[in-house]
């Protein structure tokens, strides 16, 4: 089954650091939803231990996460793939992001994945549902941790 998903974040801080930060493992590993565990195994590629629920069902993923197609400080994709429990997916989503005014990015996402398996029988409705809380939830805590940062080193 394929899902789609594209979209828009205002996010308050320069491209600059807006791309520093969402390249940062540590960071990454914090704010993609359900990440337990994210080790590198080369520049740009990590290894996942996922936790999530899909509908009612709920499982564990391994995966990897790799960055690729880099122009700093603007655009980069992310290649996704994995699988356990709940059946397997893959993916990618890239960033590009445009400094609007001093202080204030927006990162424009488009993204496509396909999953198998056992998710794959919750229905195209309850995935795409449950993908856009997880953008979302990634888009918080990105911010979060944003300010976080921004407030740390200031």
């Amino acid at each position: 089954m394929k899902l789609k998903l594209s979209g828009t974040e205002k996010i308050d801080v320069s491209s600059k650091f807006l791309w520093n930060s969402i390249i940062d493992p540590k960071i990454l590993k914090e704010c993609i939803p359900g990440c337990h565990e994210m080790k590198e195994v080369s520049d740009g590629e990590y290894k996942i231990v996922l936790n999530l629920k899909v509908g009612a069902v709920g499982g564990s993923f391994d995966g990897k996460v790799k960055l690729s197609d880099q122009n700093p400080p603007i655009a980069c994709k992310l290649n996704l793939s994995g699988g356990g429990t709940l059946g397997t997916g893959k993916g990618y989503a890239k960033i590009i992001i445009d400094e609007k005014a001093k202080g204030t990015s927006l990162m424009r996402y488009e993204g496509e994945g396909e999953v198998a398996g056992l998710v794959a029988g919750v229905g195209q409705r309850v995935l795409l549902g449950v993908a856009k809380h997880l953008v979302k939830k990634f888009f918080s805590s990105i911010k979060v941790n944003l300010s976080n940062n921004r407030s740390q080193s200031q």
